[in-house]
């Protein structure tokens, strides 16, 4: 999935990725902002994850 199909369903993926991702907050959601390498980051310092898992993980939720 390309960065602007993200950030076009930013508004309803959100909830979606709160779902899926529960320690993120609204704050991190405002800061990722439909950006899928924010997202990423973020799965990463939240989770303790590497790079590549959260990388994995963010393209496998959203194909």
């Amino acid at each position: 999935m390309n960065n602007d199909r993200i950030e076009g369903n930013w508004k309803e993926m959100k909830g979606k990725i709160q779902q899926k991702w529960g320690k993120l907050t609204d704050d991190d959601m405002d800061v990722i902002d439909g950006r899928r390498e924010e997202l990423i980051g973020k799965i990463q310092q939240t989770y303790g994850k590497s790079r590549d898992e959260a990388e994995k993980e963010v393209d496998s939720y959203l194909s």
